[in-house]
Parts: structure tokens; C-alpha cells; sequence
């Protein structure tokens, strides 16, 4: 855990620093639909040169909805991305990574495996995405985004959502969706 926030705050502050030294645009965000399923998150991004930005999202459910039901994780997700036309307006491509912790069971709304138990570990991989943002005023705009890749799944299965007996650990490889987001945007600067 401490080598991630270590990293974090690196990569923080290189951020910045790449801010202040090429003066390029920096904004924040958050992705509604993360807000739909009550995980908070903030995104930062930050222009690197005139067709490139790179955007640092996080998120972090700490809920347990009731006994049965809980969509606990944290995680995050950087992405590089090369614009089309101009930063932060129109098209981009992006090549994202991720690394998140979770502990979640009892929703019925994902599978019915994840109904029936509980699944508490972490998972990384990365992807490639495609997005388009649109300039709402001078610095608010509306983003959408959709990725593709792999992620390594890495978790203990528990028999129910309230059980602390592990059934068995697995190691999953997955490909498919890694990314989605309509985000609102603010630009600082």
C-alpha cells in the first residue's frame, strides 16, 4: 500500500511540475458514472504539448450497502492521450493504465456468481481508449470515453458476501470493456 501512494505522490508531483514548465491548460473532473454507483472520484489532466495530455483519474467506494450487499474498491487509472485536432477539444486516442483493491459481493445486477459471494483482491492491467469532449463555455466541457483491454484479476472467493471463509484464490486473466466515462470538466488554466 505504501509503495502505490508513494507512487502517486510522484507521479503528483511530476505532474505539477510538468504543468508549471510547459504553462500548458490543466483541468479537473469527475466521471458520472462512477457517481451513479456512489464511488466518489477525481480526475486531474494536464496538457503536455500541443497534442498530448495526460489525465490521472482515481475513485474510492468505501460503502457497504447492507449486510448482504458491498462495492468496496479503490482505484486508479492513467491515461496518455494524443489529440486529434487540439487538446482538450474534440477526438483522442489514449493509452491507459489501471490498478484498483476491491471487496465486493452481493450484487445481483453484475452476475449471478457475484449475487451468490464474495470477491476481496486487486486487480491491474491497461487498455487503449477512444474519447471526444466537447467545449460546453470557456472552461466547463462534457467527455465521453470507452476502453478496451486486459486487467489480472488476483482475489480470494468467499462462499457468501458476510463470509470470512475463503472457498478458493484465483488468478484471472480478463479482456474485454476497461474504461467508461461521461465526464463534466472543469479547466483551471
Amino acid at each position: 500500500m505504501k509503495k502505490y501512494l508513494c507512487l502517486i505522490g510522484v507521479l503528483g508531483v511530476l505532474l505539477c511540475n510538468t504543468a508549471n514548465s510547459y504553462a500548458q491548460k490543466v483541468a479537473v473532473k469527475t466521471n458520472l458514472l462512477y457517481d451513479a454507483t456512489t464511488t466518489m472520484n477525481l480526475g486531474l489532466e494536464i496538457g503536455l504539448g500541443k497534442k498530448w495530455s495526460l489525465d490521472l483519474s482515481g475513485n474510492y467506494n468505501p460503502w457497504k450497502f447492507d449486510d448482504e450487499t458491498r462495492l468496496r474498491h479503490w482505484g486508479v487509472q492513467p491515461e496518455l492521450r494524443y489529440w486529434l485536432c487540439e487538446k482538450f477539444n474534440g477526438h483522442f486516442l489514449g493509452l491507459h493504465g489501471h490498478y484498483a483493491k476491491y471487496n465486493v459481493g452481493g450484487m445481483s445486477f453484475l452476475s449471478d456468481n457475484m449475487e451468490r459471494h464474495r470477491y476481496q483482491g486487486h486487480l491491474w492491467g491497461g487498455g487503449i481508449s477512444y474519447g471526444y469532449q466537447w467545449l460546453l463555455g470557456s472552461r466547463w466541457s462534457l467527455e465521453a470515453v470507452l476502453g478496451v483491454g486486459y486487467a489480472r484479476l488476483d482475489h480470494s472467493k468467499y462462499p457468501c458476501a458476510t463470509c470470512g471463509t475463503v472457498q478458493k484464490s484465483e488468478k484471472k486473466n480478463y479482456f474485454g470493456p476497461t474504461k467508461a466515462a461521461v465526464s463534466i470538466i472543469y479547466i483551471i488554466k
